[in-house]
């Protein structure tokens, strides 16, 4: 006999439907699957086999087939399980075939005949359309989120039988929410001093302009990365969908309400290899950092110390805020809107005592090659972090909190998004010379620069942008004023020895 039982994969962040077709019939016991599955798919022979025997249901001891549809798409993971198992048992007459109409099926078998949760259930689920989904009690939240029909829980695979053949009804299990995030406690009320740097954070949150901070160890710029997030506002309903199907897709917890609302932030570590930062991996498309980071922060600290092909394959994604993975027979886009900030030293030796550095010109040479010119091209602001001052750092006076910075660049973000409905950052050329016009005197300050070869075309764009932005917490009207388009340029000029005088900004 034959079944056809609905369930769904996720390549990336996308989910797939797929037909689990089972075929139990005349032959010599045996077990075969098609439709392109992996490894972890074809082990669901096995699992299923004990899962079946486990729950106390008779296993076909004839030949079985099941097959993947569409044959063209990689199935991978043991989200199938259940599928599989349920197709078995309706082409075998174990339960009614009438019964899983209406029905997809999403989870992962135990030998002992359990259901487990897997990744990815809430892109799986929002591919299948408006049906009733049957998916493990670990996965609720996440196909609540995503689910335009009904979520039916189940704990074994015994228990699915039950219900499918009208013995109990469905039933209805406790879902034990993880406990909630901590509040936030880092607050820029914590730094002293860095006025200029306080500054640029501000900017960067309220226009999503990429940042890098050069200075000394001990000056903040980790303490200061750390404290932008405070400043962004709460994710959107689009925004918070996405970034929860991404992490959903990496097998991330998700918070209690199952909806990530919070912009999220990423910091890997400088060891971090292409294929965890980007995307990727051998033969698949699990989402990067900088998918898992889309919508809020990535902060690359000490990223002169990262490798310099890593770093490059952000250029891509810093321009067109998603990133495209390639892989052997998988091709998929994945979303990566982030705010960059980037921290790193002066030099190797990372400036020494105040006004030393034990480096020789080979040494700084080589340190500075590692952030190519493209990618340096990429950052809006460059902020030289001094070390505070004795008095500043004994002072009993508070910072301004980040609270009172974030209704700044709450009102600044509201600003242009019903001016022209997206993030300074996101501005055209086009837009640029109707949104964000220049006196005579600023252009004239802008065209110097350029003649000079000090200001490159997209840094000239850049420059605009960042003064739009100025502009906008300034509350002044469509003509960005010369003070604000010097400010722009102050924050992108060349600061350290350690990013030379002679490179374009």
């Amino acid at each position: 006999m034959f079944a056809s039982i609905p369930s769904a994969v996720v390549v990336g962040a996308q989910g797939y439907p797929v037909r689990v077709e089972a075929h139990v019939g005349p032959g010599l016991p045996g077990f075969s699957i098609g439709g392109r599955p992996d490894d972890a798919v074809r082990e669901a022979r096995d699992r299923t086999r004990a899962a079946i025997l486990s729950s106390q249901l008779p296993y076909p001891k004839i030949k079985i087939t099941v097959n993947l549809a569409p044959s063209d798409l990689r199935k991978s993971g043991a989200g199938l399980d259940l599928a599989i198992a349920v197709g078995i048992l309706a082409a075998s007459e174990e339960i009614p075939l009438e019964a899983t109409n209406g029905l997809a099926f999403i989870g992962e078998l135990g030998l002992d005949g359990s259901v487990r949760a897997v990744p990815g259930v809430a892109p799986m689920v929002g591919a299948l359309g408006d049906v009733d989904v049957v998916v493990p009690i670990g996965s609720a939240l996440e196909a609540e989120v995503a689910a335009l029909g009904r979520v039916r829980l189940i704990a074994t695979l015994g228990e699915l039988v039950a219900v499918l053949n009208g013995l109990i009804p469905w039933p209805e299990h406790e879902v034990v929410p993880p406990p909630a995030d901590p509040p936030p406690t880092a607050d820029l009320a914590d730094v002293q001093g860095q006025p200029m740097a306080r500054h640029a954070l501000e900017i960067a949150a309220a226009g999503g302009h990429h940042v890098l901070m050069v200075g000394p160890p001990g000056s903040g710029k980790t303490m200061l990365a750390a404290r932008l997030p405070t400043l962004l506002p709460p994710l959107d309903r689009g925004q918070a969908l996405e970034a929860t199907m991404v992490s959903s897709a990496a097998g991330m917890a998700l918070p209690p309400g199952g909806l990530i609302t919070r912009a999220p932030f990423r910091a890997p570590h400088h060891t971090a290899s292409s294929a965890a930062l980007i995307g990727g991996g051998s033969g698949t498309a699990r989402p990067g950092e900088v998918s898992l980071a889309h919508g809020g922060t990535l902060f690359l600290d000490e990223i002169a110390e990262f490798s310099p092909k890593v770093l490059d394959g952000l250029r891509q994604p810093l321009e067109d805020r998603h990133i495209t993975v390639s892989r052997s027979g998988v091709h998929v886009v994945l979303p990566a809107d982030f705010l960059l900030i980037a921290a790193m030293n002066p030099c190797p030796c990372g400036g020494g005592a105040p006004g030393e550095c034990l480096c020789n010109a080979e040494q700084l040479h080589r340190y500075v090659r590692r952030l190519s010119g493209p990618l340096l091209d990429r950052f809006d602001l460059r902020v030289n972090v001094h070390r505070p001052g004795v008095d500043e750092l004994l002072s009993h006076q508070p910072a301004e909190a980040s609270a009172a910075v974030a209704d700044r660049v709450a009102a600044a973000r509201l600003l242009a998004l019903e001016r022209q409905g997206c993030l300074n950052r996101e501005l055209s050329g086009a837009q640029l010379d109707e949104f964000a016009q220049l006196g005579d005197s600023g252009r004239a300050v802008l065209r110097h620069e350029l003649e000079h070869g000090r200001l490159s075309a997209r840094g000239y764009y850049r420059i605009r942008r960042v003064a739009r932005t100025i502009g906008d917490l300034n509350r002044c009207g469509r003509v960005v004023d010369t003070d604000a388009v010097h400010l722009a340029l102050g924050l992108r000029s060349a600061f350290t020895k350690a990013l030379p005088m002679g490179r374009a900004a």
